[in-house]
């Protein structure tokens, strides 16, 4: 079916004829050229997928704002006045102040559990299972890591212990809430992170002010310039409130992650530069051996450029066909890294297909440039030297 194909690029058609003849030497050259691109695309595609992941897990980075009082704040709380001048200056943008404090469960062991006070929790927070109330004033919200480890779904009790002086001793006072709601797990970069801690309503709370307030932005332009008026506004002399915005962590995570890709291609690389001296070796290698052939050619009236053409031609096939095989593997390789790190083989993002697609340019490139002067050898033998052999 390729055959009137090949007949229309008599110098292709020649090279797949001379290719065929050492079929040994020809699947070693090839297999040089696959292992280069599976390197450089199977690296890349790693790359992409561990970015992927390790987001997922960090958390979506976007356009949200953290505020807190830092060491140098008296007092070390944001207060009822602090909330209004940052909601002032945050125009449009929702805030969410809540609390913080530590509690103990009371099914055993000493180890504390932080809890939040929040007043909205749906503007934070997704939910696993049950539901948040509409009018929130009882009731405790756990995040899953929480429920799983200590056997709590929604309508079951939870006891929690908070520490407390009385009659000038400490004492452990034990309350009782309904559990409303399974929230689901979030990143680790997330504000208020829920996974291991428990929610109440912010009026469990006895203590006065804020431990911090998420300002959502519409985005990262206009987080920037909420981040600059509030820093404006509180930190005059002292530096008495910090904002953490995390839009810097997201151009600082993609930073070290095009230097990491960068670095696993470079790795690549090397093989495909082996594979082009692979194909440089076979090449002068059919050189030697065809002396006689190119001089028959010489002497019956081809030119030296036509000799150039063939064996560059040659080349070209050995890399395309390479090329070829090279992605069709690191599609296969690439499932195997996104199963393991996304959970889903086919998640290939236009990331992904631009490493396939630079692997299978560089592995056709590569052979090319490998076959250069073993063409330029073959083209310029003097076509007598050549038949003497």
């Amino acid at each position: 079916m390729l055959e009137p194909l090949w007949q229309r690029v008599p110098a292709f058609l020649m090279a797949r004829r001379n290719l065929s003849r050492a079929r040994t030497r020809t699947g070693l050259a090839v297999l040089a050229v696959v292992i280069g691109v599976v390197a450089i695309s199977s690296l890349g595609m790693f790359g992409v997928a561990f970015k992927s992941a390790q987001l997922s897990t960090i958390g979506e980075i976007g356009s949200d704002l953290h505020v807190y009082p830092t060491g140098e704040k008296d007092p070390a709380m944001l207060t009822e006045q602090d909330i209004r001048t940052i909601d002032r200056l945050a125009g449009d943008a929702e805030l969410v102040p809540f609390k913080r404090t530590s509690r103990r469960p009371a099914d055993g062991g000493s180890s504390m559990v932080t809890v939040y006070g929040v007043e909205d929790p749906a503007a934070l927070y997704d939910v696993a299972d049950g539901s948040i109330p509409g009018n929130w004033r009882r009731g405790a919200l756990v995040g899953q890591t929480f429920a799983e480890r200590h056997d709590i779904e929604p309508g079951n009790k939870l006891e929690l212990q908070r520490s407390t002086f009385r009659d000038g001793q400490h004492r452990w006072v034990t309350e009782t809430y309904r559990v409303q709601a399974v929230l689901q797990d979030e990143g680790q970069a997330v504000i208020a992170r829920p996974n291991d801690a428990v929610v109440l309503p912010i009026e469990q709370f006895e203590a006065e002010g804020y431990a911090q307030v998420v300002v959502r932005t519409g985005g990262a332009q206009e987080a920037n310039e909420t981040a600059m008026a509030i820093r404006g506004a509180f930190n005059d002399r002292r530096k008495v409130v910090g904002v953490f915005e995390r839009a810097e962590v997201s151009e600082q995570i993609d930073e070290a992650f095009a230097q990491i890709n960068l670095f696993l291609i470079g790795i690549g690389g090397i093989s495909l530069v082996v594979a082009g001296v692979s194909i440089t070796n076979v090449m002068l290698m059919s050189v030697i051996e065809r002396r006689q052939e190119i001089g028959v050619l010489r002497a019956v009236g081809y030119h030296k450029m036509d000799v150039l053409r063939i064996m560059l031609a040659e080349a070209a096939l050995l890399g395309l066909a390479g090329a070829l095989l090279g992605t069709l593997f690191s599609f296969g390789v690439g499932a195997l890294i996104n199963g393991a790190l996304l959970g889903d083989p086919l998640a290939f993002d236009a990331a992904a297909l631009r490493y396939a697609a630079i692997g299978f340019g560089f592995g056709v490139g590569a052979s090319v440039v490998g076959g250069l002067y073993p063409a330029w050898k073959a083209a310029n033998a003097e076509p007598v030297e050549a038949l003497r052999g």
